[in-house]
């Protein structure tokens, strides 16, 4: 019995999404959503966690 094997999905900045960095449209493209609703989440999350989003904005741009 053969099973089909299914490419991996590879996590990469968005060349054409990008607002700063392309991290917010590269996220948006792995899980298939508008780039502006996971921008809309890491705003507010950055906003409710005075300020922390930034530094995981910058880190997630450094790693991906």
């Amino acid at each position: 019995m053969a099973r089909s094997v299914t490419p991996l999905k590879r996590l990469y900045r968005s060349r054409r999404d990008r607002v700063f960095g392309g991290v917010c449209g590269g996220i948006a493209q792995y899980m298939g959503v508008d780039p502006v609703v996971v921008r809309l989440v890491w705003a507010i999350a950055t906003l409710a966690s005075m300020g922390v989003g930034i530094l995981a904005y910058l880190i997630a741009w450094a790693i991906i």
